[in-house]
């Protein structure tokens, strides 16, 4: 059973849904096994440049990555430890956007403006995401050795 499909259907009839979601594509921001969205349908015309969103590859599996760029009706996504643009990106492949991340039992709304500062920051810099994350990794396996 594809459970994506299932979910696709949740969305299609106006329900919300609250995933966790896995792999690493959208880390630091999501981590697998800690973090959770909430996912709505949205109206394609409001989506915009920075938004994370759930999509269908061509065929393939559903993905969550935000929305780098637009052009008309189509999207170009990237995930935030990517670097590479994928694209484009049918309105229809387009099943809905995060409106809430949570974390440790606190939620964030994705319109909250430190989050979209982030958001704008983060695509920013994405040509140098893979020396940051590698950066980031090392600070953290640095702080933990001290820290025992």
């Amino acid at each position: 059973m594809d459970t994506g499909f299932d979910l696709e259907q949740l969305l299609e009839e106006g329900n919300q849904i609250r995933v966790k979601p896995q792999g690493y594509s959208m880390y630091p921001l999501l981590v697998p096994g800690r973090d959770e969205v909430v996912i709505e349908q949205e109206d394609p015309s409001r989506l915009h440049r920075g938004d994370i969103v759930l999509f269908r590859r061509e065929g393939s599996i559903l993905v969550l990555h935000r929305i780098c760029r637009r052009r008309g009706d189509n999207f170009f996504m990237v995930g935030d430890n990517q670097k590479q643009v994928e694209g484009p990106i049918g309105i229809t492949q387009i099943k809905g956007k995060v409106t809430t991340l949570i974390r440790g039992g606190r939620t964030i709304s994705a319109e909250n403006r430190l989050y979209r500062i982030y958001s704008f920051i983060w695509l920013w810099l994405r040509p140098l995401r893979p020396a940051l994350s590698k950066m980031v990794h090392c600070l953290k396996t640095l702080f933990r050795g001290r820290k025992n």
